[in-house]
C-alpha cells in the first residue's frame, strides 16, 4: 500500500502503523534494537503483520479516528454486508497491549485473521504454542501473546483465524507483548479498555486551546505529537519508522526513531501555543537530562530516554520499501557536528522562561557551559541542517543559529537577572551578525546562500527572519523569499534544495519529495510579510496533502503526488500546528520568536524593527 494509507495507533510509549486493508505492518517498541516484531517495512507480507478483514470480495473501506482519540475506526462493505474493525492501544499500564475489536454493523460477513510475527526486523521465526487460554510466540528475549474467542490454526507458519460476524456482534483480539522470561501479567478486558481508552484521549484533548478555523487539523496534529511521545522520559520521537524513503525507489532512507534537538523549540512552541504546559515542561527536562556532559559532545539527536549510542547498521535480508534500499536501523547522523543544534538548545531554554517556567540554577549552569564551548566552535564548518554526508562546510543556517545562541544567552542575562560574560556574549553575536552578511550573501543573486562564498540556496534560510536574525522587511530576506520561491518551489512546495544539484549538498545519488516543514516555513515568512492571503493559500495546499485520517509524512513527491519518508513526522505535524497559530493570531510562534531580537547595534528590542 502507499505510505498515505496507513493509520497511526499508540499508548505513548510505542506505536502500531494499520493499513486502509485491515493490516497492521508495523509495530515499533520502545526497544529499538529488535524493535520490529511484525514487518520490518509498510507491507512487506514475507515478514509478518496482522490482518482482520473480510474473508470475500470488499466493495468499499472507509476509516475515521473517534473525534478527539488515537482510536482507529475502519469499515469494510461486502455484498454480504458491513463490519468494523476498532484498533487501538489502551493507555500504558504494564504493559504492550494491541487491541482490535470487529463488529458487525449490517448483515452477515465472513472474516479472516492472519497473524504473522517475525521478531529482530523480520529475521526471527518465533516458536509458537498454546498455553492454557493464550496462544504464545516466543524468540529470544521478546514474547507475544494472543487472546480471542475464535478458535485458531496454524497455516504456513501463520496463525490463522476463520468466524463470522453479524449485526450488533463483537468479537474482540488481544496482542501483548511481554519479556519472554515472564509470564504476561494479567491481560485487560477489550471493551472496558476501548471506553477507557477513548475517555482518556477525550480527556487529553480537552485541554487544547484552539480558536482557528483550523481546530480539527490542529488537534489531530497534537494527539499525532502526544502519540510519538515517549511518555517515561517526555522525549518525542520524529517518526516511528526507519527507511520510509525520501524518493520510492531511492538510497535516502533513515531511522527516525530518534529525538531531534532542532525540533525542541518548534515542539515548545506548539505545546505551549495549544495549552500543554506539562507536557512542555516534560520535552524540556528530557532535553536538559540528555545534553547533560561535555558540550563538545552535544549530539543532534538522541534515544527516547536519551540514549547516546545510535550506531547505525544496514539490514540486507530486507527488501526495502517498494524496493528502496538499503533499510537502516541506527543513524550515523548522530556522531555529526551541527552548529545549528547549540541554537535550538540555548533558544529553547529562553522560550521556557517567557512562557514561565522558572529559570533554574543546574541548567544555566549547562548553558553557560555550552556558550563557553560555542565561543570557540562556531569559527568551524558543519554537516549543516541536513546532516550532509560529505564535507563540513560554513553553513549560513548553521552560523545564524549560533547567533541565536549567543542572543538568547544575552537576553536570559538582560531579561532574568542571570549571571554570565554578557559584554562577550554582545561582542560574539556582532561579530557574527557581520560574518553572516558579508559571507552568506549573494550581491549576485541577491540572497543569503546555502553556505558561505557559494552561489546555492537553501529552504533552511527561511529562518532567518522567523528567528530575529533580520526584519523581514529588510531587501535581504525579501530577495532571499524571492530567490527561494524562484528557484526551490516545485509544483507549489517547497525542496530544502535544488533537487538537480543534490549530489554537490550531500554526496548521495539526487531525488527526494519537497520536504513539507520548509513550506510552511515559506507560508511563515508570507505571514511576517503581510502577504497573507499566499500565506493562507499555501498552508490550504498542505492542509490537503494529509491523508484521510489527517496525517503527514515527512516530505511529498509532487510529481508522483505521493506521501514519501517516514510517517508520520513529528516536525511536519509541528509545522502545521505553528502556522495555523500564525496564521490566526496577530502574535503567533513566527512572531514570539523575534521578540528577542535586537537591532545590529545589539540596542533595543522587537519593537525597535
Amino acid at each position: 500500500m502507499k505510505i498515505e494509507d496507513y493509520g497511526l495507533i499508540g499508548d505513548t510509549h510505542t506505536a502500531a502503523l494499520v493499513g486502509r486493508n485491515g493490516s497492521i505492518d508495523w509495530l515499533c517498541l520502545p526497544r529499538f534494537d529488535s524493535a520490529a516484531c511484525f514487518s520490518a517495512l509498510l507491507g512487506d507480507e514475507n515478514h509478518g503483520y496482522w490482518k482482520m478483514a473480510p474473508a470475500g470480495k470488499i466493495t468499499a473501506t472507509s476509516r475515521r479516528y473517534r473525534p478527539g482519540t488515537l482510536i482507529l475506526e475502519t469499515d469494510f462493505e461486502t455484498e454480504e454486508g458491513c463490519v468494523r474493525v476498532i484498533d487501538f492501544m489502551p493507555p500504558r499500564d504494564h504493559a504492550i497491549d494491541l487491541v482490535r475489536v470487529v463488529r458487525g454493523i449490517r448483515g452477515r460477513v465472513k472474516m479472516k485473521m492472519q497473524l504473522v510475527i517475525r521478531f529482530d526486523y523480520g529475521s526471527i521465526l518465533p516458536w509458537v504454542r498454546q498455553i492454557d487460554d493464550r496462544l504464545e510466540a516466543v524468540a529470544g528475549p521478546d514474547a507475544i501473546s494472543l487472546w480471542c474467542d475464535v478458535p485458531t490454526r496454524g497455516e504456513d507458519l501463520t496463525t490463522v483465524a476463520e468466524f463470522e460476524i453479524s449485526e450488533g456482534d463483537t468479537q474482540t483480539f488481544l496482542l501483548l507483548w511481554h519479556p519472554s522470561y515472564e509470564a504476561p501479567k494479567t491481560h485487560v478486558e477489550p471493551l472496558r479498555e476501548l471506553k477507557k481508552t477513548e475517555r482518556w484521549w477525550r480527556e487529553w484533548s480537552s485541554q487544547s486551546k484552539q480558536s482557528s478555523e483550523w481546530d480539527e487539523a490542529v488537534q489531530r496534529s497534537l494527539i499525532t505529537l502526544k502519540a510519538l511521545t515517549y511518555a517515561p522520559s517526555g522525549g518525542i520521537i520524529a517518526a516511528p519508522t526507519t527507511s520510509l524513503p525520501e524518493k520510492i525507489g531511492g538510497v535516502r532512507n533513515w531511522d527516525y526513531r530518534y529525538c531531534w534537538l532542532r525540533d525542541a523549540t518548534f515542539t515548545l512552541y506548539s505545546l505551549l501555543a495549544a495549552g500543554y504546559k506539562s507536557e512542555a515542561c516534560a520535552w524540556r527536562d528530557w532535553l536538559l537530562r540528555a545534553v547533560a556532559g561535555d558540550p563538545s559532545k552535544l549530539q543532534i539527536m538522541y534515544g527516547a530516554r536519551g540514549e547516546r549510542r545510535l550506531d547505525e547498521y544496514e539490514v540486507p535480508w530486507l527488501p526495502g520499501y517498494e524496493n528502496s534500499k538499503p533499510v537502516h536501523v541506527g543513524n550515523a547522523a548522530s556522531g555529526q557536528f551541527q552548529l545549528d543544534v547549540y541554537g535550538e538548545l540555548i533558544d529553547v531554554m529562553h522560550q521556557s522562561y517567557l512562557a514561565g517556567i522558572e529559570p533554574e540554577e543546574a541548567s544555566w549552569r549547562m548553558q553557560r557551559a555550552v556558550m563557553e564551548f560555542l565561543e570557540t566552535a562556531w569559527h568551524e564548518p558543519d554537516e549543516g541542517i541536513w546532516e550532509v554526508r560529505g564535507p563540513r562546510r560554513h553553513f549560513t543556517h548553521s552560523k545564524v543559529m549560533a547567533w541565536v545562541a549567543f542572543d538568547r544567552a544575552v537576553c536570559n542575562v538582560e531579561k532574568f537577572g542571570l549571571v554570565g560574560p554578557v559584554d562577550r556574549w554582545r561582542q560574539q553575536r556582532d561579530q557574527l551578525r557581520e560574518e553572516i552578511c558579508a559571507r552568506g550573501f549573494s550581491k549576485k543573486l541577491g540572497s543569503f546562500t546555502q553556505d558561505y562564498g557559494s552561489e546555492k540556496l537553501d529552504a533552511s534560510l527561511l529562518m532567518l527572519p522567523l528567528v530575529g536574525f533580520l526584519p523581514p522587511e529588510d531587501e535581504r530576506i525579501r530577495g532571499t523569499v524571492a530567490a527561494i520561491e524562484r528557484d526551490l518551489v516545485v509544483d507549489g512546495f517547497v525542496m530544502r534544495y535544488h533537487p538537480d544539484k543534490a549530489e554537490d549538498v550531500d554526496g548521495l545519488p539526487p531525488g527526494e519529495g519537497a520536504f513539507l516543514p520548509c513550506s510552511f516555513w515559506l507560508a511563515d515568512n508570507y505571514i511576517l510579510l503581510g502577504r497573507r492571503d499566499e500565506a493562507r493559500e499555501l498552508f490550504e495546499r498542505l492542509l490537503s496533502l494529509r491523508n484521510d485520517l489527517g496525517l503527514l509524512s515527512e516530505e511529498y513527491d509532487p510529481r508522483a503526488k505521493r506521501l514519501v519518508g517516514n510517517f508520520p513526522q513529528a516536525f511536519s505535524h509541528i509545522a502545521l500546528i505553528n502556522t495555523a497559530h500564525n496564521l490566526s493570531k496577530p502574535t503567533g510562534p513566527a512572531h514570539q520568536r523575534r521578540k528577542s531580537v535586537r537591532d545590529p547595534k545589539g540596542q533595543g528590542g522587537a519593537e525597535t524593527l
